[in-house]
């Protein structure tokens, strides 16, 4: 039943946000291209359910000569940023491609964020506490609990938390959360 209420919840609310949010995602992408060389959607890969490698949506925040490893590991992430990166990171609106990723059904609205490609701590400390088995998500526990700013065994305990007390009304809980953290733009570092 909660499976079910989820993905129906996810379907509705990527559509509505689309309707809503698709001349800004428009305009965005526009500015993306006027401001810098390469695409305004970077595709990623990243680690779905059950460990499956998907391909992820973002507004390209980054030059497209950034190596492919996560933004903390950056020696000097700044340098790569887009003369608009860092505002679209800041108030995450770098993430509304993925609302394509919800509809297609990779994510979900809720879930723990997916990890790309080649992070292996991460994937390996995520499968011993079995947050494998779950549809990752465009917002999660650990996102609106720190976001870049905690060490990942801290955010696999938060996902854990999640794993075990997930339920319609703590989703809807973390969905007003990431509203208005997103809208304070807290927790980014890069």
């Amino acid at each position: 039943m909660y499976l079910t209420g989820k993905r129906l919840f996810d379907i509705a609310a990527s559509i509505a946000a689309l309707m809503v949010l698709g001349l800004p995602m428009l305009i965005i992408a526009c500015i993306i291209r006027l401001t810098s060389k390469g695409p305004a959607i970077h595709w990623s890969k990243r680690i779905g359910i059950n460990n499956t490698i998907f391909l992820m949506a973002k507004f390209r925040t980054m030059r497209i000569d950034t190596p492919q490893i996560a933004t903390h590991l950056l020696s000097v992430p700044g340098q790569y940023v887009t003369p608009i990166g860092q505002f679209l990171r800041k108030y995450s609106l770098d993430e509304l491609p993925q609302l394509v990723n919800i509809l297609k059904g990779d994510i979900s609205v809720i879930g723990p964020r997916p990890a790309l490609y080649n992070q292996d701590d991460l994937r390996n400390l995520r499968t011993e506490k079995n947050i494998h088995l779950l549809k990752p998500g465009l917002s999660g526990w650990a996102q609106i609990n720190g976001r870049d700013e905690l060490p990942i065994p801290v955010k696999v305990e938060f996902d854990d938390y999640y794993h075990l007390h997930r339920s319609f009304f703590f989703d809807m809980k973390i969905v007003f959360l990431t509203i208005v953290k997103a809208f304070m733009g807290e927790g980014v570092k890069h």
